[in-house]
């Protein structure tokens, strides 16, 4: 599943990064933000229009993603 097709409140583990690209710098800054393989995520909301942006909890941390950057993350929803 994508990280753009979680549902609202729901927490998930990121299982990968995918680059679009070779040397992709926005799949690299999504790694250096915490986007990393083993991490919990959380979408904890979604914007009025087109439910863009996302907002996504890691830790203590909330980071605003395009629903396109967050596509590139693929996630499994846990419990």
């Amino acid at each position: 599943m994508r990280l753009s097709d979680l549902p609202k409140g729901a927490s998930a583990v990121v299982e990968r990064v995918e680059d679009v690209q070779a040397n992709d710098p926005i799949a690299q800054r999504l790694r250096d933000l915490g986007f990393v393989e083993g991490e919990r995520v959380r979408l904890v909301a979604s914007g009025p229009i087109g439910a863009d942006p996302l907002l996504i909890q890691i830790g203590y941390t909330r980071f605003a993603l395009r629903r396109s950057e967050a596509a590139r993350v693929t996630v499994r929803e846990v419990a």
